[in-house]
């Protein structure tokens, strides 16, 4: 089971590490079910920028959003933002963030992705699913979000530091996948398995990567 199921309850305030852009949420319900002959607990939560989102718990990946709930287990997972470095300063942006922190932390892949404790498919998986990312127009701006931790990333960049950050954010995405596609390939049934779901531009992005290693 996982630990959505352990660690939280109702009214406890959550992030998804899978959709860091949805903003923090609350947990309104909580119920047990079957799902695929095993016990499971479907959560109801609503986040700030998508309204109600109901998510099976062992698939969750929820995280506290306000520490309360964070152990060992959860807090691997949890990226280093923008707002995690200003709290540890106790200062307004400026005085707390240089512009070299600024931008390891913006072009940085989350843990969820390079952790070399999760599993090659679960890493795959979650790569792949960064890909959901295109950098253009209202995307550009929920990548910023679930980036930097911010809810309004425009106050503290323009828009042309959030291209120039996507853009190497980009670079470190696909040279990761990369690598991946090369720890799998003697697997191709983690590949098919962590592919089963991706997005149409992961799936490009793997062939291309595929093509120019071959």
């Amino acid at each position: 089971m996982g630990m959505s199921v352990i660690a939280f309850k109702i009214g406890d305030k959550v992030r998804s590490s899978k959709r860091p852009e949805w903003g923090d949420g609350s947990i309104m319900k909580l119920d047990a079910i079957t799902f695929q002959g095993k016990s499971d607990v479907q959560i109801y939560a609503r986040f700030q920028a998508v309204g109600v989102k109901t998510l099976l718990a062992s698939a969750a990946d929820l995280i506290a959003a306000d520490g309360a709930n964070d152990d060992s287990l959860t807090a691997i997972h949890r990226p280093s933002t923008l707002n995690d470095a200003d709290a540890t300063k106790h200062k307004g942006w400026l005085g707390s963030i240089d512009g070299c922190k600024a931008q390891e932390i913006m072009t940085k892949l989350p843990p969820a992705a390079t952790d070399p404790f999760l599993s090659l498919r679960k890493r795959l998986e979650n790569t792949v699913a960064l890909y959901r990312f295109d950098g253009d127009n209202g995307r550009l701006i929920e990548w910023s979000v679930a980036q930097s931790g911010l809810d309004d990333p425009m106050s503290r960049f323009n828009r042309n530091e959030l291209e120039q950050f996507y853009k190497r954010w980009k670079f470190e995405l696909d040279a990761h996948l990369k690598e991946l596609l090369g720890e799998v390939r003697r697997e191709p049934e983690t590949l098919q398995a962590a592919m089963a779901k991706a997005s149409v531009a992961a799936q490009r992005a793997v062939q291309k990567l595929q093509s120019t290693a071959k």
